[in-house]
């Protein structure tokens, strides 16, 4: 590795560091958005209508081809927007590290998902991964008093749609390898910002009667969160292999854990941890089996 090549792969850690710090730590400001009367509901549609406004030069420039792909593109925005407006509600209403574990079962529906729908190959090492996560995921959801290990409560649910949706995000984002991440990361913002008026609609929510701080505080957190976390990870990801990339953005789940620690008292039984350290292994096989698989071909 020459000194250009390994100075860009440092940048390249750091974007991804970065990026996984900001999402261990982006409840918390939606927690005191939440505090402050803006519910999470609010706070995505204001967060990502702030990242999404500075796409209209994209949707100008690329609209045939978004024409071309619009069934996938708008089925890519359908899940996007179910997976962060189901994510930060969880976040605000449930545990966090429990939430965020539960979530990590993403790369196991991926993985079954990838099978069904584009045919790829289940290796024996995803079909062991698999059982790893499922008997993590029971584990961590199992309660002595009620004994089947079944979701607890909204936050459990929408921390495993939200999962899911994710799932289905990553597969077609797969199937359209042919669309520039430019024209995905718009349509999933856009995505998110149209999933969340719908729910507000739905809910017949209404505008948050709150102080001009905290709508400039949410529209800010759009700008300075995702779209700086996003084009972090874009170049992070594309500079280095998938399955080197995911097991970086694991750091997430360790800078949310301490952050969890020192501001607030919440605290995970030893099931909990267990059922989640399942769960990593599995994620993390899961990365381990793409780096196998690309080395041989």
């Amino acid at each position: 590795m020459n000194l250009s090549n390994y100075s860009q792969h440092r940048i390249a850690i750091a974007c991804l560091l970065f990026s996984a710090s900001m999402w261990g730590l982006i409840w918390y400001p939606l927690r005191l958005l939440n505090e402050a009367g803006m519910s999470a509901v609010w706070s995505s549609l204001i967060m990502y209508l702030a990242a999404a406004v500075l796409t209209f030069p994209v949707l100008y420039r690329q609209y045939k081809v978004i024409l071309l792909f619009r069934a996938d593109l708008a089925a890519l925005a359908l899940a996007a927007g179910i997976t962060n407006v189901a994510f930060v509600v969880a976040l605000i209403e449930g545990e966090v590290m429990r939430v965020m574990l539960l979530f990590y079962l993403s790369p196991l529906w991926t993985v079954l998902l990838g099978r069904w729908w584009l045919h790829e190959q289940l290796p024996p090492s995803a079909i062991m991964m698999l059982i790893v996560a499922m008997s993590g995921s029971a584990v961590m959801l199992w309660d002595p008093n009620i004994g089947f290990p079944w979701p607890h409560d909204l936050a459990d649910w929408l921390a495993l749609t939200a999962s899911i949706a994710f799932s289905v995000n990553n597969v077609l984002a797969r199937k359209l390898a042919s669309v520039s991440m430019k024209v995905k990361t718009t349509v999933i913002w856009w995505g998110v910002v149209m999933t969340s008026i719908v729910v507000l609609l739905c809910q017949q929510t209404p505008i948050p009667d709150v102080t001009n701080i905290v709508w400039l505080g949410a529209w800010l957190l759009g700008w300075g969160g995702i779209v700086a976390m996003t084009i972090a990870v874009l170049y992070g990801v594309a500079s280095m292999p998938v399955y080197r990339s995911s097991v970086i953005m694991l750091f997430e789940l360790v800078v949310a854990a301490i952050a969890v620690w020192w501001l607030t008292n919440e605290a995970m039984s030893v099931h909990e941890w267990l059922g989640g350290s399942l769960i990593l292994l599995a994620g993390y096989g899961v990365a381990r089996a793409e780096m196998a698989e690309n080395i041989s071909k």
